[in-house]
């Protein structure tokens, strides 16, 4: 009787070297969708993107978190109240906005001045 052949896929190797990664740009619409980030990546991306959205006159944002574990929620409302461009934030955002997963930022429209708060 013939030997089967193996169904599972063969191992591959990856190498994988983030330095050689090219940034994804994120289009600036007002909405960010954070499912893809995680908690230690926010530090700069927030800040970054509200800068952008100043830039093209957006002055609310909706951040979405997820509902998860918190982590990332409350990694982005420590942030929220040290970053000198936001105004407010609303959390949870509202039944039509994503409720306990995100929350809305609205932004000042002139001190866009990146130094955070102590």
């Amino acid at each position: 009787m013939p030997q089967d052949e193996s169904n599972e896929p063969e191992s591959e190797s990856w190498d994988f070297d983030p330095e050689s990664l090219e940034p994804v740009p994120i289009p600036i619409t007002g909405e960010l969708d954070l499912h893809t980030f995680r908690p230690n990546e926010i530090r700069d991306l927030l800040p970054d993107y509200f800068e952008a959205c100043l830039e093209k006159g957006i002055t609310t944002v909706r951040v979405i978190h997820g509902k998860g574990t918190g982590a990332l929620r409350e990694g982005v409302h420590r942030l929220l109240e040290k970053l000198p461009m936001v105004a407010s934030w609303q959390w949870p955002a509202g039944g039509q906005s994503g409720t306990w997963g995100a929350t809305w930022v609205w932004l000042k429209k002139a001190d866009t001045s990146r130094e955070m708060k102590d």
